[in-house]
Parts: C-alpha cells; sequence; structure tokens
C-alpha cells in the first residue's frame, strides 16, 4: 500500500517561514495529483495547495503568494513565507492515484505564535 509521510512541521513566529516536505517510498508517478491539506482546531479540513503530475498549481486565496508548491520525482514540498497566527493547524499530505483514489498521510503540526 502506498504511504505518504511529512514532515517540517513545528513552532514558527508571525511572519516566520516554514518548508513541510511529504516523501513517498514508492514514486509520484503513481499519483496523478499531490495536495496539501490543513486542519485547525475546531475546523473542517481545508485545500491548501495542489499540483499535478504536469507541474500545473493551484492555491487557497487565503495562502495564494505567500506558500508555495513544488514535487520532485517521490517528494511534494509546501514552501510556507509570511506565516499568520490563522496558519496554524495539522497539515497533511495527499495522492489522488491514476483510479481515483486517494492517500492521506499522517499529519504534521504547524503552529505560528508569538
Amino acid at each position: 500500500q502506498v504511504q505518504l509521510v511529512e514532515s517540517g512541521g513545528g513552532l514558527v513566529q508571525p511572519g516566520g517561514s516554514l518548508t513541510l516536505s511529504c516523501v513517498t517510498s514508492g514514486s509520484l508517478l503513481q499519483f496523478n495529483a499531490m495536495g496539501w491539506y490543513r486542519q485547525a482546531p475546531g475546523k473542517q479540513r481545508e485545500l491548501v495547495a495542489t499540483i499535478t503530475s504536469v507541474g500545473s498549481t493551484n492555491y487557497a486565496d487565503s495562502v495564494k503568494g505567500r506558500f508555495t508548491i513544488s514535487r520532485t520525482t517521490n517528494t511534494v514540498n509546501l514552501q510556507m513565507n509570511s506565516l499568520k497566527p490563522e496558519d496554524t493547524g495539522v497539515y497533511y499530505c495527499n495522492g489522488r492515484t491514476w483510479r481515483g483514489g486517494t492517500t492521506w498521510g499522517q499529519g504534521t503540526q504547524v503552529t505560528v505564535s508569538s
């Protein structure tokens, strides 16, 4: 079974930066799209950014201009700049398979606080 493993979360001050990484033991060729989602306490999980197998990207309005999603052969990254307290939450890596299934990572905590 495909596994996704996130890393890079932590505590950062407002205005700071963090880079999240999501690694698969196989290859991202098994996915037609990858994405990052986040869930804050008491809120629903929301889309942050996506990237397709051909490199097309989309961002939530709340992070556009501050976050950048990218991918390599087996890793999808999320560079987060100018972080705000409202960016706090558990960030999850997601992969959509060519057959329409989805795979989720375990999540990594991001806390933006002074």
